[in-house]
């Protein structure tokens, strides 16, 4: 009805007619100034001199007058002093160094970790690692993606229609973070199925085992209005913490043990870690169906900022969305590297405005590795091997 009023009915024209009457007997008077030849017919010619005068200020001010700026709808700032404040007494020195430089000045933080040992090497901007989470993004694709293998709701190679006659499988869709591809997973899996394999790989509780700061991420408890597609495509209703991010990527790498992330205090405790498993999870034979993928994301994906190099190769998987609750916009990087026997994991999470995406957290993350085989982190006369990293014990 309103649009049939506004457009054609004979009520609705004689409305509009009637504004624009109204309207142009507001705003005549400035919007016509005097004409010379008026000018000289009217009475007092000082009053004319005086308007020209006033409307040419007002002329002047509103070119000089300073445009409008658009405000961000994101209140967290591009770029920090991020290493601020962090307690860095148990570091490994070159990790801290590799990470605090990969970072600059941007907003975020990272985790770097020994994904054999569970143990956190460094942590930059503590406060916002161990805060109760944000929402994983595309990250989320990961958890997913074992979910449905587990569930033998596709395989590597089953190829699900996207769109017309297109259609995807799952290496390419990890590569390519294609949201239509996992928000079908979901759909498949149901809120369940997808809720028990995202607690089970270490998502909505504590990962660490000795940060007492940590705040766990939260799963929610029905499916989100937003639905199950919005869930397993970006995150939707979760929220997961860097170091959750960091213990889930340290299994994949791994192949299958979620450890209990710890953090020395000090050198001593650095020095005589002992390696603690919250718990075993059968996708070994998983791993291999998800690694294609997540290579592909540094090779030819949404991840390719990195560079990708044969012999150094990185494994990964970006998020980039807005967390509302903040809010602010997120670029995740969740990813491993295998040089020898060091399988290193780093986490990259950037908050902020148009500067933090999941290519730009990527990009981060790859500088942490080049700044680590830069100072021959992986060299194994550099590391040798702990008496107590080959010994695990299961935590009750």
């Amino acid at each position: 009805m309103r649009h049939q009023f506004l457009k054609g009915s004979v009520p609705g024209r004689l409305f509009v007619f009637a504004a624009a009457v109204v309207v142009g007997a507001m705003v005549a008077p400035q919007a016509q100034p005097q004409t010379p030849a008026r000018a000289a017919t009217t009475p007092n010619r000082v009053v004319t001199s005086k308007a020209k005068s006033t409307a040419k200020s007002t002329s002047t001010a509103k070119k000089t007058a300073p445009k409008a700026v658009a405000r961000s709808p994101w209140k967290s700032p591009n770029y920090a002093d991020s290493a601020a404040g962090d307690f860095v007494e148990g570091d490994d020195v070159v990790a801290r160094r590799a990470a605090v430089s990969a970072l600059g000045r941007l907003n975020g933080s990272i985790v770097v970790a020994d994904a054999d040992t569970g143990r956190v090497l460094t942590i930059v901007n503590q406060k916002t690692a161990y805060k109760e989470g944000f929402q994983p993004c595309s990250t989320i694709k990961i958890p997913v993606a074992l979910a449905a293998l587990s569930e033998s709701v596709v395989d590597r190679l089953t190829q699900i229609r996207l769109y017309g006659n297109t259609k995807m499988a799952m290496t390419e869709a990890l590569a390519k973070s294609s949201n239509q591809y996992f928000a079908s997973l979901g759909e498949k899996l149901g809120f369940q199925k997808v809720s028990y394999y995202a607690r089970l790989f270490g998502l909505g509780e504590k990962a660490s085992l000795n940060i007492d700061e940590e705040t766990p991420g939260i799963l929610p408890s029905e499916t989100p209005r937003s639905g199950m597609g919005m869930m397993t495509s970006f995150g939707d209703g979760i929220t997961i913490t860097p170091l959750e991010m960091a213990g889930l990527v340290g299994a994949v790498a791994n192949g299958g043990t979620l450890y209990y992330l710890q953090y020395p205090k000090s050198q001593e405790e650095a020095d005589t870690l002992l390696p603690r498993v919250k718990r075993r999870l059968d996708i070994e034979h998983l791993v291999r169906d998800i690694r294609p993928g997540m290579m592909g994301a540094v090779e030819y994906g949404t991840a390719r900022r990195i560079g990708f190099e044969a012999e150094t190769p990185i494994y990964g998987k970006t998020g980039t969305c807005t967390d509302t609750r903040t809010p602010t916009h997120l670029g995740w990087f969740g990813s491993f590297t295998e040089i020898g026997h060091d399988r290193v994991v780093v986490v990259v999470l950037l908050t902020g405005g148009s500067a933090a995406s999941g290519p730009s957290a990527a990009g981060v993350a790859g500088q942490v590795y080049k700044n680590l085989i830069a100072e021959n982190y992986y060299s194994h006369e550099r590391r040798a091997e702990p008496p107590l990293r080959a010994s695990t014990v299961l935590a009750k």
